[in-house]
């Protein structure tokens, strides 16, 4: 996997500034499509977990802070 990397980031590396940032931006919206895949099955956990009555809910933050620590 490292040599891997080495090689893609050292193929980058010989691109045109256009070719960099055109990567650059398909990286960018990669990544923005992979976190909000990650907060939507955020909110899908948080959802089965309110229907199950399992989410707790304070706004002390003593009991804030054992509930973390859970």
């Amino acid at each position: 996997m490292e040599q891997t990397f080495n090689n893609i980031i050292d193929m980058v590396q010989k691109l045109s500034l256009d070719e960099k940032e055109e990567v650059k931006f398909i990286l960018d919206r990669s990544i923005v499509e992979q976190r909000r895949e990650e907060i939507y099955n955020n909110y899908k956990d948080s959802k089965k977990e309110y229907e199950k009555s399992k989410l707790q809910f304070s706004d002390n933050m003593d009991e804030l802070k054992i509930m973390v620590k859970k």
